[in-house]
């Protein structure tokens, strides 16, 4: 069953791809969550637990309408650590405690126009056949040198019961939530519901999650793949 279903983004803002997504996520007690995340916004939990993720990829065709993408600024790694939120009206979403990325424009885009608290890193994402190796190492603004380095075998795709309740809450989401002048606002994003393969994490040596203030996992994450989607990003409005 799926938490939300996907809109439709008549207004596209932003076009992108993200491809080879590896979902990465463990359990939080529900009070540690909410204590990073902004007034007007409570924290979702599954099976008693508040979830964050940290989901490395690969951004394809980013481009804004009219304009064709450009071979060297539209194509980047992104690891983002996220946490899953619901706002007064009671429309889920995504927080994002921090998102690393290749580009050093795309970082300065990103935090000029859509208030996310992007950073640059060394960045690239490795795929030979059915494995993905991610690496990071954080640039700019400090501290710098943090690292966010993940091995990944992927494997069958997740099917019937595989695809359970927890999967879906995990991975659908079609909305992101930020700060605007310390004002709450939203944007929606359209895309296919993610087709999900099982995965298996071989490595991991991070810190992104400690620097976001949270505990270091004392327990094996839940681990999805998947090939990726394409996505339409719609403008921000207030919440």
């Amino acid at each position: 069953m799926r938490t939300t279903r996907p809109p439709r983004v008549a207004w596209p803002v932003m076009y992108h791809s993200w491809s080879h997504m590896t979902f990465i996520h463990w359990r939080y007690p529900p009070a540690v969550a909410q204590s990073l995340v902004p007034e007007g916004l409570l924290v979702e939990e599954f099976d008693g637990s508040a979830w964050v993720g940290l989901t490395p990829f690969l951004m394809e065709d980013v481009r804004t309408p009219g304009l064709p993408a450009l071979p060297w600024l539209s194509r980047f790694p992104e690891t983002n650590v996220r946490t899953y939120v619901r706002d007064g009206r009671g429309r889920s979403g995504l927080w994002f405690l921090s998102l690393d990325a290749g580009r050093l424009l795309a970082v300065l885009g990103a935090r000029a126009g859509y208030w996310l608290p992007y950073y640059w890193s060394d960045m690239s994402v490795g795929v030979q056949a059915e494995r993905r190796a991610y690496r990071c190492r954080r640039r700019w603004p400090g501290p710098t040198g943090l690292r966010c380095d993940a091995d990944v075998e992927v494997g069958a795709p997740l099917a019937g019961p595989q695809r359970d309740e927890l999967a879906d809450f995990l991975t659908e989401r079609y909305r992101l939530f930020t700060l605007i002048g310390g004002r709450l606002a939203s944007a929606e994003v359209e895309h296919r519901p993610w087709p999900l393969h099982q995965a298996r994490l071989t490595h991991l040596k991070q810190g992104l999650l400690q620097a976001a203030k949270l505990t270091a996992p004392d327990h094996d994450p839940i681990v999805h793949a998947s090939p990726g989607v394409r996505v339409r990003v719609g403008m921000w409005s207030w919440s």
